[in-house]
């Protein structure tokens, strides 16, 4: 199955011990996708994909046009595939509440399997040309998973920075042309000891995340007693997470809707670009993803306005991965940002 599936048990993503760098990144990407994803680096073994698993069951469903094999939204025209236009015009069409889908991409994956390719099975006993869907098709206004994704193929990471940036999936081949929508938000996961990720693929998340392996004894423990329990009754695990898993989804709807009320002050903006500037960060993509981090946080938190305790809370995430390769600093990136933080936030 390519879509991550949310009606067998699933490890409650409110009953993740720890991890909370990351826990966070997620609930700021469910509540606002133009963040730009996730990508969580640590140790094996420390639950990165678990999170990711728990995450799409918490997520809620989404309102869809009735029929479309995308999913358009029926509340936004302009990002309508083809079909939905034709078949619509001007009249409203029919609509269904769908799950938020949240797709793997398995590192195997082959460039059809991804992008959609001529329909055999009709074409043999039809004889006609029908496109399926790939998987970029079934991830478009949802999630689309890449474990290890500093081990993917080149010709996969160059198509979905394309894709990433056009919000566009576009099949050319077979003789077939299609156009379909393609938004998604990113989520990524590997162990950096298995090779870096593609500088173009790593500017593309929002936030980089580290998980590691606990290191003290009763956290370890915890780990391993809630996931021994999961395993010998799934269902009843779950059922006893449900109120915390409620609030959690209760939460992200909440602060999804005052969201757009979220002030953002000259002097919110002012720290952002400051920090940015001591940082050297190249481009303006990390004020504006530290800022619309920052926005879903005081939202998470049912703040009015951001301020800088959400700006010092989300920074290490939003810039670690930006900074340029510093020969004469051999502090990681997120040291770095730490201390910038410390000298801005001061003054």
């Amino acid at each position: 199955m390519s879509t991550i599936a949310t009606t067998r048990p699933v490890f409650p993503f409110a009953a993740v011990v720890g991890q909370d760098e990351a826990k966070l990144a997620l609930l700021i990407a469910a509540v606002d996708s133009s963040v730009g994803g996730v990508l969580i680096f640590g140790d094996r073994g420390t639950g990165k994909s678990t999170a990711v698993r728990g995450l799409a069951a918490l997520l809620p469903r989404m309102r869809a046009i009735e029929g479309c094999r995308y999913a358009c939204d029926p509340a936004r025209r302009s990002t309508w595939c083809p079909d939905c236009l034709a078949a619509h015009g001007p009249m409203p069409p029919k609509t269904t509440m769908l799950p938020v889908p949240v797709v793997d991409l398995p590192l195997g994956a082959t460039e059809d399997r991804v992008v959609g390719a001529l329909d055999l099975e009709k074409a043999l006993a039809q004889g006609v040309k029908a496109f399926e869907p790939g998987l970029l098709a079934r991830a478009n206004r949802g999630f689309l998973y890449i474990d290890e994704a500093n081990l993917l193929e080149d010709h996969l990471v160059d198509l979905l920075l394309d894709v990433a940036a056009s919000g566009e999936n576009v099949v050319e081949r077979e003789g077939l042309s299609i156009r379909h929508p393609a938004r998604f938000v990113l989520i990524g996961s590997g162990n950096p000891e298995e090779g870096e990720l593609r500088p173009q693929l790593l500017d593309r998340f929002g936030l980089s995340v580290e998980v590691s392996t606990p290191g003290d004894l009763p956290t370890r423990i915890e780990v391993v007693r809630r996931r021994d329990a999961f395993e010998r009754d799934p269902v009843g695990f779950e059922a006893s997470w449900k109120k915390s898993s409620d609030r959690l989804r209760r939460s992200i709807a909440a602060a999804r809707g005052r969201l757009n009320d979220i002030v953002v002050p000259d002097a919110a903006l002012e720290r952002a670009a400051t920090l940015c500037i001591r940082l050297g960060t190249d481009g303006l993509r990390g004020e504006l993803t530290l800022i619309r981090a920052a926005r879903a946080v005081a939202a998470l938190d049912g703040e009015a306005a951001v301020g800088d305790a959400q700006l010092r809370r989300i920074a290490q995430p939003a810039l670690r991965h930006r900074l340029r390769r510093n020969p004469l600093d051999e502090a990681s990136g997120g040291t770095r940002v730490a201390r910038a933080v410390d000298e801005v936030f001061a003054a």
